[in-house]
């Protein structure tokens, strides 16, 4: 069909969607049906191309249009419009490009105001860059004019339905099994659990997967700029998203105002889904208030890189002594593991390290590998082949003890 007899049926779906009342999918289905018989030439299309055209119609008023095909495939793990230049997807660890893309820029500024209305943000010219999910949980970034020159670019990061345990990345050799016997019993006995690595490293997928070793009686606090977090089996589960300022710059709730209401909200654990900026601090403390247990991510290039960007994002908040500052990572992080994504698209986890303290002296924080991935080659296909690699053993086992927790 061309694209000016579907503009039309478009058109005169959202005439006719405008006089009604709230619809529900069923009714706006019947009402497509009833626009398509006005015309005569549908009734001799075949039934399945008809049921195509019905589908493109609904896609294009009440989900996401041409997207809506890619959002529902499990296999497309992202999704990026770059404007009306094309569309290219994320499937199986490559990037390929879509066929299909925006016949016109107001076509996909409808479908970014679709997107950022359903979790109450807003995108303009004066508010450029947004960050929104969509229902089924995914991550948007949405860059609009003047910042993006070829219009709006999208960028949609795709969760699988099912969270991933650490069971299946045991058996993607993610992780070993004695490494994540290993980390099973540190979250059980409380340790605090940070996890570094780059874009796109599943620090995430990690979380989830390793959060399923929380005990289940337990209160937890979930802190996240967006709710990407598929925490499971915890019945006393809260979950808080901060919320964007509106158009005024007023009512704008950061991750800093989350942590430190969380600490009032009587949590056992809290899990902070990524540390971006001066939030840092406030992440620290409540590391070193109590609340043992507790589990965070963010962007690094290795476990010790990681520890440098968190005192450069404590200093982004507020100016304290840099020793203070590695005393208060020192004392409140225990382990750190490393995640990364090799060459032939895989991720793993690189490393495992222990935090063991501050050395007043030198001035440094002290750390140890406690497990390491060491490479062997690679197959046939060009998979790399190795393995997570035990280096030594945990020094600081007083959590363990107080849990009655052995290794």
């Amino acid at each position: 069909m061309n694209e000016r007899k579907f503009q039309n049926y478009r058109r005169r779906l959202l005439e006719r969607l405008e006089k009604y009342r709230e619809m529900t999918d069923t009714e706006i289905y019947d009402l497509i049906d009833q626009i398509l018989l006005e015309d005569w030439s549908e009734c001799y299309v075949r039934l399945s191309e008809r049921s195509e055209l019905k589908n493109e119609l609904f896609n294009s008023v009440r989900r996401l249009d041409i997207l809506q095909e890619l959002v529902d495939d499990d296999s497309v793990t992202e999704i990026m419009v770059n404007g009306t230049e094309g569309i290219f997807i994320e499937r199986g660890g490559g990037l390929i490009r879509w066929e299909k893309s925006f016949s016109s820029r107001e076509k996909l500024e409808d479908i970014v105001q679709q997107i950022v209305a359903k979790c109450n943000r807003v995108a303009n010219e004066a508010v450029s860059i947004v960050d929104a999910r969509l229902e089924n949980g995914a991550r948007v970034n949405i860059v609009m004019a003047p910042v993006a020159v070829n219009g709006p670019v999208i960028t949609i990061r795709r969760f699988p339905d099912h969270p991933i345990s650490m069971e299946q990345l045991i058996e993607w050799n993610a992780v070993s099994a004695e490494a994540a016997d290993f980390l099973k019993k540190l979250v059980h006995a409380g340790y605090n659990i940070f996890i570094s690595g780059g874009t796109g490293s599943g620090k995430t997928t990690f979380l989830n997967a390793l959060s399923n070793y929380i005990p289940k009686d337990e209160r937890i606090i979930t802190i996240e700029d967006n709710a990407e977090l598929q925490i499971q089996g915890v019945r006393n589960l809260v979950r808080l998203e901060a919320r964007r300022a509106n158009e005024e710059g007023d009512n704008e709730v950061t991750i800093r105002d989350l942590i430190k209401t969380s600490l009032r909200m009587r949590p056992d654990r809290i899990i902070v889904g990524e540390v971006r900026g001066d939030e840092t601090i406030d992440m620290l403390q409540s590391l070193n208030t109590g609340h043992d247990g507790s589990l965070s991510t963010g962007h690094g290039n290795s476990p010790r890189d990681m520890l440098s960007r968190l005192e450069t994002m404590v200093l982004m908040g507020m100016e304290i002594p840099v020793q203070a500052i590695r005393r208060q990572i020192a004392s409140g992080i225990d382990l750190m593991v490393h995640l990364g994504r090799m060459r032939d698209k895989s991720r793993k986890v690189l490393e495992i390290l222990e935090i063991e303290g501050y050395e007043y002296q030198t001035g440094d924080i002290l750390t140890r590998t406690l497990f390491e991935f060491e490479e062997k080659g690679e197959d046939e296909r060009g998979s790399i082949q190795g393995c997570l690699v035990k280096k030594a053993e945990l020094q600081n086992r007083q959590k363990l003890q107080r849990a009655g927790v052995s290794l």
